[in-house]
């Protein structure tokens, strides 16, 4: 089952993001809002199945138009653990979903917001499903301890690899600057910049955590 859930960041747009990662919205089995993210579905043309949070960005008004239309609101209090996008995610995992991709999970006023919705691609509740934030400036991805991912896009786009902790062991194909049982050190940024060679590339690693964040060529300068 592949579930978006939509956050409350900066609202790309349908043509940016079909331009960008082409196919990033077929099939979807699942659309769930994390509360100022309802605004998001109307701007994309999609339909909303679910929607949770404390409203405090949706307001009053915007709660019970989703409600007049039917769908199903999950109302959280003011004072919890969660964030939004958070609860989000974990409706996503109670009703199934083995695909997860979060979209307006990047920019927006709050920065302190953006660090949190990437931080969710380790949420434990992740282990064994996979996700990423999609937005037409990046793809961002989280690979953990003896994880592999295929990167399916176009020659000439970035491809950054920045560890979240040592990440150890980390071999590529497909990349212009290969790595072969490398090691990433926090805080060094030699993974940043590399340059796709192929429609498909290839990373794992043996140890550690690794972001990897793709973005289109056209944004390299």
């Amino acid at each position: 089952m592949r579930a978006l859930l939509l956050a409350d960041g900066a609202a790309p747009s349908r043509a940016d993001l079909d331009a960008a990662w082409p196919g990033w919205d077929a099939p979807v089995d699942l659309v769930i809002a994390a509360d100022g993210g309802a605004r998001l579905a109307r701007a994309l043309g999609l339909p909303i199945d679910r929607w949770v949070g404390d409203g405090d960005s949706l307001g009053r008004d915007g709660m019970a138009d989703l409600r007049r239309q039917g769908i199903a609101v999950d109302l959280a209090p003011p004072d919890k653990d969660e964030s939004d996008t958070e609860l989000a995610l974990v409706a996503a995992v109670e009703a199934g979903a083995t695909e997860i991709v979060f979209l307006g999970a990047l920019g927006g006023p709050r920065p302190d917001h953006e660090l949190a919705n990437v931080a969710l691609l380790g949420h434990p509740l992740l282990e064994g499903r996979t996700a990423a934030i999609i937005d037409p400036a990046a793809r961002i991805r989280l690979l953990g301890p003896g994880m592999g991912v295929s990167l399916v896009g176009r020659v000439g786009d970035i491809v950054s690899l920045l560890p979240l902790e040592e990440a150890t062991g980390v071999s590529t194909t497909g990349l212009l600057y290969p790595l072969s049982g490398g090691t990433l050190e926090v805080g060094r940024p030699r993974g940043l910049s590399n340059v796709r060679t192929r429609e498909v590339a290839t990373v794992v690693i043996r140890g550690g955590r690794l972001l990897i964040v793709e973005a289109p060529a056209n944004l390299s300068a």
